[in-house]
């Protein structure tokens, strides 16, 4: 058993204990396939997903106050991909997304997103980003994912997306194709998801290039020095079956691969348009 499988335990023991009702049914929910030391085989392990409810259900509750619709669109056992837009400076979205498909989903779902290319080189916060249930975006782990069913959280986007200026909020950056490569390749569903709120929950102004610490592309410079209380608004779209519209081999056609990430994108930008225009102001 790895070394922080205690601490885990121990604040899990604390979350379950101090959780509100809301949270605490999903966690009780939660099916978990046990590798054999108390850990899935992509490293997650119960007590930490429990363990970061606890320390972020009031982010999501008091907040952001996410609201989301379209719940009844994620799939409630088959393996999926949720292809998102990204934004905000700090990646707060993918947190929200995570917590509202652990509290909304019946049986309780583990979203497990895919954390780009310098996040697994993170002292602790990869630990912990493992032990919930994300995965570093190697083919190995993704094929693995989806073969035993899990429920996966992609950004198109990538680190172009959080790095959006404040004038540049809900305008989709390069798009992309992994995910519509991976749907084909492994006949899943994709969900496309919005997320309205993000764009306005650090105004970034500015940003730093050539800092490499970690391999963090660059330093943003926020309008604020903490994230503003937007309220989240969240979007789940019907599933794009693309293993329907196209063939096992078509994933090695890039010019398939591009019209069937086109369709996503497509989507996706209509649950945006939608959400901007049913959203009665960034804080409401």
């Amino acid at each position: 058993m790895a070394a922080d499988a205690p601490f885990f335990s121990r604040l899990a023991t604390v979350a379950r204990s101090r959780l509100p009702e809301a949270w605490r049914a999903p966690l009780e929910r939660l099916r978990f396939d046990d590798g054999g030391e108390g850990f899935d085989p992509l490293g997650m392990h119960p007590d930490a997903i429990a363990a970061g409810t606890y320390l972020t259900h009031w982010l999501y509750d008091r907040y952001f106050r996410v609201v989301s619709t379209g719940i009844e669109h994620v799939p409630t056992s088959r393996p999926a991909i949720l292809a998102s837009n990204h934004s905000g400076t700090i990646p707060l979205d993918g947190m929200m997304i995570y917590l509202d498909v652990l509290r909304r989903t019946e049986p309780t779902r583990v979203l497990r997103p895919i954390l780009d290319h310098f996040v697994p080189g993170l002292p602790f916060i990869s630990t912990f980003f493992s032990r919930a249930g994300a995965l570093g975006g190697s083919r190995g782990n993704v094929r693995f994912a989806l073969e035993h069913g899990d429920l996966l959280l992609i950004f198109p986007e990538g680190t172009a997306g959080i790095g959006k200026t404040i004038w540049q909020r809900y305008e989709l950056q390069e798009w992309r194709v992994g995910h519509a490569e991976l749907a084909i390749r492994h006949g899943v569903p994709v969900v496309p998801t919005a997320v309205i709120g993000a764009e306005e929950q650090l105004p970034q102004i500015a940003r730093l290039g050539g800092i490499r610490l970690f391999g963090i592309p660059y330093l943003p410079i926020p309008l604020t020095p903490i994230p503003l209380p937007v309220r989240y608004h969240l979007y789940y779209g019907p599933p794009i079956e693309l293993g329907r519209r196209f063939r096992p081999a078509d994933a090695d056609d890039p010019v398939a691969v591009a019209e069937a990430a086109r369709l996503v994108r497509d989507a996706v930008a209509a649950l945006i348009a939608r959400g901007l225009r049913e959203r009665e102001g960034i804080f409401r």
